[in-house]
């Protein structure tokens, strides 16, 4: 008994001469914990999507768009200038984007679409477009995969479909703090990962939803492919600003990782509910204008 108390002292006494010259200590970034951590059950976190969603009728939003091309796969990125223009959303699935050239101020783009069908109309460079809502056939071109669906999808956090399930887990991201960018935030959040109804032992990730636990809002939104095996579409949200009772975020990051693509929204000026007309979403091209059909 007594020499395996001597050993096991022993090797007590010399674990920090062995570990010594194996271990290596190097610098990372220091974080600190959130000054505001908030609780929330899923049915509240339900709730409060869902209301979110079904306040907002109609969008009248002034705004500024950049736009990046490129990335990891092609080994370069392309920065656009920003666009100055507007964005049109009435439920169920209008939208109309228009966009116009950096100072000189014309007509750079306009696209419309019913949810079903959608125009585009470039008149610098005498082109128009047009197709449904479902890219069949994907350009190397990635902005030419552009639908308004991925604005629609991205502009509003839908709650929880009625054939859909869901299930909630938590976890941790690291912040800056936008007054210093050294002071680096651990904060927690929920994640809502919405699923589509199981086949047999099956389901499939349809979207998932970011939860901020400083302020309970959405800071991003992950949507899936119809198999859900793929993001296709990534839209952060920030700056919040708060209009009625309906929070909206001012400045929306949109990114598609497989068209290697991203936008930038950043949104000057915002009207909700607002009785938008039909002639708001009609887009007529000039018959002079050959349509190249995007099917």
């Amino acid at each position: 008994m007594r020499i395996k108390q001597a050993l096991a002292v022993g090797l007590v006494g010399l674990a920090p001469a062995l570990t010594g010259c194996l271990t290596h200590v190097r610098s990372v970034p220091k974080t600190r914990p959130a000054d505001i951590v908030l609780d929330a059950t899923m049915d509240q976190l339900l709730k409060q999507v869902g209301t979110r969603f079904e306040a907002i009728q109609t969008i009248n939003a002034s705004v500024e768009i950049a736009a990046t091309t490129g990335g990891g796969l092609q080994g370069h990125e392309t920065e656009y200038p920003s666009f100055s223009g507007y964005i049109f959303l009435r439920k169920p699935e209008d939208l109309r984007v228009l966009l116009r050239v950096p100072v000189l101020g014309s007509q750079a783009l306009d696209m419309v679409s019913d949810g079903k069908t959608w125009k585009l109309w470039i008149p610098r460079r005498n082109l128009a477009m047009t197709g449904t809502s479902e890219v069949t056939k994907p350009s190397q071109n990635g902005l030419e995969n552009l639908r308004p669906a991925v604005f629609f999808d991205s502009l509003l956090v839908r709650g929880l479909g009625t054939d859909q399930i869901v299930s909630l887990t938590s976890d941790t991201r690291v912040i800056a703090n936008e007054n210093n960018k050294k002071d680096l935030i651990e904060e927690p959040d929920y994640d809502l990962e919405i699923l589509a109804q199981p086949k047999g032992q099956i389901a499939h990730t349809v979207r998932v939803i970011h939860i901020s636990r400083s302020n309970l809002l959405p800071y991003q939104q992950d949507i899936y492919d119809p198999e859900g095996t793929r993001v296709v579409t990534r839209a952060l949200y920030s700056n919040y600003q708060t209009f009625g009772d309906t929070p909206f975020p001012m400045k929306i990051v949109i990114k598609r990782p497989a068209d290697q693509y991203s936008l930038s929204i950043t949104i000057t000026k915002l009207t909700l509910n607002q009785k938008l007309d039909n002639d708001q979403f009609e887009l007529k091209i000039p018959e002079s204008v050959p349509i190249k059909n995007m099917n």
